[in-house]
């Protein structure tokens, strides 16, 4: 009898030990400091459909330190938006590409919404991907620009060849997004680019993508996603 109630124990300790690993392994602890703030609630939130929705919270007084933790199952984007202590909720938000580990976030009140965040490898690939981005954007405004000074002096010739580096631009940023999509195939942020960023972009590079994801980012949130909408294009189509 006391031996097998001291394997029932030792049974039920294991998977009890079991359990805490696997959260643990889950488990996203954010470390944030917000500079000049005093008093006020900081909500986590997931986008839900059409719509914003507070999974965590934590109160501020007196001290810009917080902590928040919770489970992920998969990388993926989630946000932080700040109540302040007269109930005035901030026009920006802090999004960041969460994942399990530890995540610091250091921001100001004054630019709530351009922290430095670390700890996340998808995260930093974002950021450095949003670097790329922003250079192709830069130059379709200064041609767009280009173009309506061809226009209003009256110059045909010159609007239409402006219009056709236009074009040719929006090739090679698509172009770009998946050359490094297929670099960091390993991540999440892939899927994630590719469904958020470029949706509108030819199936066949959706394709060429989604089939060199590796198998964690493939069975990842954002690769699941992907997965389904490739096949409605191709439905579709």
């Amino acid at each position: 009898m006391i031996q097998r109630f001291f394997l029932f124990a030792l049974s039920s300790l294991f998977i009890l030990s079991s359990c805490n690993s696997k959260k643990d392994e889950n488990t996203m602890i954010l470390n944030g400091h917000i500079n000049g703030l005093k008093k006020g609630t900081v909500l986590l939130e997931r986008y839900i459909d059409t719509g914003y929705v507070a999974i965590d919270s934590v109160r501020i007084y007196g001290d810009s330190n917080f902590e928040l933790q919770q489970t992920i199952e998969s990388p993926e984007i989630l946000h932080l938006y700040l109540r302040l202590e007269n109930g005035t909720l901030l026009d920006d938000r802090v999004s960041f590409f969460a994942e399990p580990g530890e995540i610091s976030l250091y921001t100001k009140l004054e630019d709530f919404s351009n922290p430095n965040i670390e700890g996340s490898k998808n995260h930093d690939l974002l950021m450095t991907y949003s670097k790329i981005a922003e250079r192709y954007k830069d130059r379709n405004l200064d041609l767009i620009a280009e173009g309506i000074n061809a226009l209003r002096d009256g110059n045909d010739s010159l609007a239409a060849v402006i219009e056709n580096k236009k074009k040719t631009l929006t090739s090679n940023s698509y172009l770009a997004t998946v050359n490094f999509a297929l670099q960091n195939s390993d991540y999440e942020v892939a899927p994630f680019i590719m469904m958020y960023i470029t949706p509108d972009i030819n199936v066949r590079y959706l394709d060429t993508v989604y089939n060199n994801l590796s198998d964690k980012a493939k069975n990842s949130i954002y690769g699941q996603q992907l997965e389904t909408r490739i096949a409605e294009i191709k439905e579709e189509n």
